[in-house]
C-alpha cells in the first residue's frame, strides 16, 4: 500500500479483495463483489459502486456487518484500520474513567439497539465522540441502524482515500 486506481485494476480478484477488502470492516465479500465491476475511473466511483453492494445485501448480511464494528474506546483486539483509526481521536490514551465511560455508554447503546455504537472518528475527539454517543443514545432503532450505515460508508471511503493515491 498505498495504490493506484490502475494498480487496483488490473489486479487478480484475491490480490484486489486483499487489498481494499478492509475498507467495510470484516466483509472483504464487499470487495469480492466489487472486483466483478472493474474498471473503476476514480476512488469516488469504487466507493459508489462498494456502496451500492452494501445497501444491496440482505438485512442478515447488513447487520453482520454493523456487528463486526469493534466498540469504541475498546481495548480488544481489534482490525489495523480501526486500531489506527481510534488511536488518531485518541481512544487510545484513555484515562481509567473515560474508559469506563466509553464501556457503559457502548453497554447502554447495544442494549438500546442490539448492535455497536458506529462513528467515523475521523476528525473526532473523545469529547465530540462522547457527545455523539449521549446524543444519539436518543434515536430510535430505526434512525440508528441508517446513521450507521451513513457512518460506515463514510469509514469506507476514509480508508480508500488512505490507500488510494493518483497516478
Amino acid at each position: 500500500m498505498p495504490y493506484t486506481l490502475d494498480q487496483l485494476n488490473a489486479m487478480a480478484e484475491a490480490d484486489f479483495v486483499a487489498a481494499i477488502g478492509p475498507a467495510f470492516e470484516e466483509t472483504p465479500a464487499i470487495a469480492a463483489q466489487v472486483w466483478l465491476l472493474r474498471p473503476f475511473i476514480s476512488v469516488a466511483h469504487l466507493h459508489q459502486r462498494m456502496v451500492a453492494i452494501m445497501r444491496a445485501m440482505p438485512p442478515a448480511d447488513q447487520l453482520a456487518l454493523i456487528n463486526a464494528h469493534p466498540d469504541l474506546g475498546t481495548r480488544v483486539t481489534m482490525a489495523a484500520a480501526s486500531v489506527s483509526e481510534q488511536s488518531k481521536a485518541g481512544l487510545n490514551n484513555l484515562t481509567s474513567e473515560e474508559y469506563h465511560r466509553f464501556q457503559a455508554l457502548n453497554q447502554q447503546y447495544k442494549d438500546k439497539f442490539g448492535f455497536p455504537f458506529i462513528l467515523a472518528v475521523a476528525g473526532h475527539t473523545k469529547i465530540s465522540i462522547l457527545k455523539n454517543f449521549v446524543d444519539r443514545l436518543r434515536n430510535s432503532t430505526d434512525v440508528e441502524m441508517s446513521t450507521a450505515f451513513l457512518e460506515i460508508e463514510k469509514i469506507a471511503l476514509s480508508r480508500l482515500n488512505s490507500w488510494i493515491v493518483s497516478a
